[in-house]
């Protein structure tokens, strides 16, 4: 730490260099603290319930395979649970095979009562009850093909045919909810009821069910509870939160691991071949300095290790402050979109792959200039050769 002095005023020698190649680590490392971020709520999805105020129960082999609804009568009568819901992801095309609405589920009309968020008339609500083929829509969906109330919106299924082997449901657009933000306004919903009448297979079966809970310091038990209702049964289920369930439905369609990996990967690489350049020419410029510095006594290890600190140092400054925007911005983003954002805060298991990966880039980009400066022979370097 005695010679911080000496690789601070190395740093500042060139100071629009450095403070361009400052701002790329900064980027380099917003961009890491973000899809970290992201990549920790899938890493960490399932593992636990926490304190949830909603859980998802769905079959243990997967939301694609179906339970019985007479599991909902046993999951209401688990101590804890409020009230339960049931249903189905419909999935279907509009219009269109390219215009695919993946967030098209049958539901009961107790499930708005489990989402008070989706914000909806009351007439929209009785006219839902009074219609055998009502569907109420999110406001971006609505948005985004033109839809109103009074509609009827033909919807190609990807998965049920009709009694009668034909795939195209119509549906009669009877209200549209609002919520905090476009993201949960993407939810295509009609009755489950009618669903389960109309659909030529499968009758009987659900989904899905949703649970409200009392007290959600108490759902780890509660979810342990219900799914021991099925435990050695052909329908075997798996409970957790609601944000865990909606991280596992994206991970079925996207590796985001591989995604994150590739694309930092591709970002510290092009970080590494500008921090280089960025060190090479500052050695190179600073040959006779170093020369001076050896001729007052410097060992070679002291000069590989003033060029590797000043390296690291670079990367560590960088990164810092990148990681400090990127724990900002998803502090305001989680603040404006809650829970149906899939981010985590920047805290200590982000912080700690970050400083491993900044002290590794240091030392990675330092490595060769620090080597030219180690081995410089003090004549040649003051004879400019």
């Amino acid at each position: 730490m005695k010679y911080l002095h000496l690789v601070w005023a190395a740093l500042t020698r060139r100071k629009v260099r450095t403070g361009l190649t400052l701002l790329s680590v900064v980027v380099a490392f917003v961009l890491f603290g973000l899809l970290e971020s992201v990549n920790s709520v899938f890493t960490t999805a399932g593992q636990t319930v926490g304190a949830a105020h909603r859980l998802i129960t769905i079959s243990k082999m997967g939301l694609f395979n179906p339970m019985p609804v007479s599991l909902e009568a046993q999951i209401r009568a688990v101590r804890g649970v409020g009230a339960v819901s049931r249903y189905s992801f419909f999935g279907g095309t509009y219009q269109s095979p390219k215009n695919v609405i993946g967030t098209l589920f049958a539901v009961q009309r107790n499930f708005f009562d489990l989402y008070p968020e989706f914000k909806i008339a009351p007439s929209a609500l009785r006219a839902f009850d009074a219609t055998q083929t009502g569907a109420i829509v999110g406001a971006a969906l609505a948005r985004k093909y033109h839809w109103k109330v009074g509609d009827q919106i033909p919807i190609k299924s990807m998965i049920y045919p009709r009694k009668g082997g034909s795939y195209i449901w119509t549906f009669d657009l009877v209200g549209i909810y609002h919520a905090r933000t476009p993201l949960e306004e993407q939810d295509f919903l009609f009755r489950w009821h009618y669903f389960d009448e109309a659909r030529a297979f499968g009758k009987g079966t659900v989904g899905l069910f949703v649970e409200k809970i009392a007290h959600p310091r108490q759902a780890s038990r509660i979810a342990a509870a219900i799914d021991a209702l099925s435990v050695n049964s052909g329908h075997e289920t798996k409970t957790q939160s609601d944000s865990a369930f909606a991280v596992d439905f994206l991970s079925q369609y996207v590796d985001l691991g591989l995604i994150v990996h590739a694309i930092m990967g591709a970002v510290f690489f092009t970080l590494m071949l500008l921090t280089g350049n960025t060190m090479a020419q500052a050695v190179r410029e600073r040959t006779p300095e170093l020369a001076v510095l050896k001729t007052l006594g410097f060992s070679n290890r002291s000069v590989l290790s003033l060029v590797l600190a000043e390296s690291v140092l670079l990367v560590i400054l960088g990164g810092a402050l990148g990681l400090l925007l990127a724990a900002a911005v998803v502090h305001v983003l989680q603040g404006q979109m809650g829970a149906q954002l899939p981010m985590m805060p920047v805290g200590g298991g982000i912080w700690l792959r970050g400083i491993v990966v900044m002290a590794l880039i240091g030392l990675a980009v330092g490595a060769l200039p620090a080597r030219r400066g180690m081995r410089l022979r003090i004549v040649d370097a003051l004879s400019g050769r």
